[in-house]
């Protein structure tokens, strides 16, 4: 009996070596995959959970509030001197930390997920990434005016990426984990599941695919289960019970504040760039290390605060505000600018945050205000204006990330509000075709744009980057090779490509010379000659290309 035992618990030994062997040089297969998925929703889900928790007690702490979310009624009150110091040493702290611990002197967030599940198989930075998630706490602490969503996203892409790399993932595998961190980061930040589900494969992985919906969504629950035990099922913002629209003739208000939230979006969207390149030409004039700027931005947000405390920290307190009504015409208007000012300082100067909180801030604020005009033009055919502050809420947002689906379904879990979803659908339609037109497609593919990384056109834009011309090419000891003295003529001319560079940069130089084939060379100095490596040849560089296309649609229809 007791060798009939043993034997099995040898067995079973062995069995769980070879599933753990196989999982590791083979991927999951579909129920280690759920159960994956579920253990990465509850780890992404619990770091979200502290990552919230741990600002509020930093800000707890160096504002000396009770409550984070009366944090400017309470600054209000505090000496100037606080209000200016906070947040420079804030920014200085931050400053040494990126300068440190980032090769670029810039933190991570959500566009860089995004350019991870397109170009790295789902993986993202790990030291840069830790540095950033940091930086962006201290930020959020101390007054910096952006939102808690960009790092807790990047936070969770960390976590499935550390997985990915213990199973030695391949690209699809690698991506749809990183799809379920998202969504259970997303879900438990905002005790939102259907929207983080939904915002991961709308934003991060941009497809629909049926073979990772079930598994995010798996997770998503999984990190609203951690927000729910932890807070409690309560919404993000409460709403008076009267948002009734007069559906038949107040829609056309609603289509106009659509066009204006478009249009608003864009302006803060365009304010954050111009204030990066701005901060970037201050920098590299005046020769200041990484370590500065965010200081000096530090120190103009402790300005603004000052006289103006409602910029401070996330800004769910005047949200909260412009949703019930309690704020005039005159004071929206200015606190909407003012966030633009106060967030594009934050971002410009290298603070680390994200987006969506103050989009949130920012449509409320445009809706109450555009609501507060068009209820007093026509009283009689009017619902409340607070239900234009719901639809502006969405509107802005939804133009921000570039997500309509996953931006409606949010402000709705968000509010607890689903009376009046035409409203806000009209709204968040027709400010994603407005601001879709004059970025490039959203805030984060615009980052990515500038950065050089061409995401927005799609995957047969971005696909040819990932292919490194050494990868593709022929060696000389290739029998089907070009021949070296072909190769040596057309160097010569200064026919040849780089073996670094990628087929981005190949291809166009076919179309251009006509040749069927490019020398393939290394640079060892500007007074020594190429070195010759290989040939790359026009029909191997299109195979390469429509083969990863190939598998990206397969992917994306699986």
């Amino acid at each position: 009996m007791a060798s009939a035992l043993r034997g099995q618990l040898l067995e079973m030994r062995r069995q769980c070596g070879r599933g753990w062997d196989l999982l590791r040089h083979k991927g999951p297969s579909q129920f280690q995959f759920w159960l994956i998925a579920l253990m990465i929703g509850i780890a992404a889900g619990l770091a979200a959970t502290v990552f919230r928790l741990a600002i509020t007690f930093l800000q707890t702490t160096v504002y000396g509030t009770p409550s984070v979310t009366t944090i400017h009624s309470y600054a209000a009150n505090l000496p100037w001197w606080m209000l200016l110091t906070i947040p420079t040493i804030g920014g200085l702290v931050v400053g040494i930390i990126v300068h440190f611990f980032t090769p670029d002197g810039r933190v991570r967030s959500v566009a860089d997920v995004i350019e991870g599940a397109a170009l790295n198989d789902g993986r993202v930075e790990k030291k840069a990434g830790i540095a950033s998630a940091i930086c962006s706490w201290i930020t959020l602490s101390t007054g910096g005016s952006t939102g808690r969503e960009g790092p807790v996203v990047h936070i969770a892409a960390m976590i499935s990426s550390w997985v990915s790399n213990t199973i030695r993932a391949d690209g699809i595998t690698g991506r749809d984990l990183l799809g379920c961190a998202v969504a259970a980061a997303v879900s438990a930040s905002f005790n939102a599941p259907i929207a983080g589900a939904l915002f991961a494969m709308e934003v991060i992985l941009r497809h629909f695919a049926l073979h990772a919906f079930a598994p995010i969504v798996v997770a998503s629950a999984a990190g609203t289960v951690i927000n729910r035990l932890m807070f409690g099922d309560v919404t993000e913002f409460a709403l008076p019970g009267t948002t009734t629209v007069e559906f038949y003739l107040e829609l056309p208000a609603f289509f106009i504040l659509g066009l204006v939230c478009g249009l608003v979006a864009v302006i803060m969207m365009r304010a954050v760039f111009l204030a990066d390149d701005l901060g970037t030409s201050f920098q590299q004039r005046l020769r200041l290390p990484h370590l500065l700027r965010p200081a000096i931005a530090g120190v103009m947000l402790g300005g603004l605060a000052i006289w103006y405390p409602h910029i401070i920290g996330v800004g769910y307190e005047t949200t909260s505000r412009a949703l019930t009504g309690a704020l005039l015409w005159h004071e929206a208007m200015v606190f909407a600018v003012l966030k633009v000012v106060a967030v594009a300082i934050t971002m410009g100067g290298r603070m680390g945050g994200g987006v969506f909180s103050p989009s949130l801030m920012l449509g409320a604020l445009t809706g109450l205000a555009f609501g507060l005009i068009a209820t007093g033009l026509f009283p009689e055919n009017s619902g409340a204006s607070t239900l234009y502050a719901l639809a502006g809420m969405g509107a802005v947002a939804a133009a921000v990330l570039g997500a309509p689906i996953s931006t409606t379904l949010i402000v709705f879990e968000l509010t607890g509000d689903w009376q009046t979803g035409l409203a806000v659908m009209v709204s968040v339609s027709m400010s994603t075709a407005v601001a879709a037109r004059l970025v490039d497609r959203s805030f984060f593919l615009t980052q990515l744009e500038r950065r050089n990384v061409h995401l927005a056109a799609g995957p047969q834009a971005y696909l040819l980057a990932i292919f490194r011309v050494q990868g593709v090419m022929r060696k000389p000891n290739d029998p089907n090779s070009a021949d070296e003295d072909a190769c040596l003529t057309m160097i010569e001319q200064g026919l040849y490509v780089q073996a670094q560079a990628t087929l981005e940069t190949a291809l166009p130089l076919f179309d251009k010379s006509g040749v069927a084939f490019l020398p393939v060379v290394t640079l060892t100095g500007p007074d020594n000659a190429p070195v010759l490596q290989g040939a790359l040849f026009h029909v191997d560089a299109l195979k390469a290309y429509n083969r990863a296309l190939a598998a990206t649609a397969e992917e994306e229809h699986s």
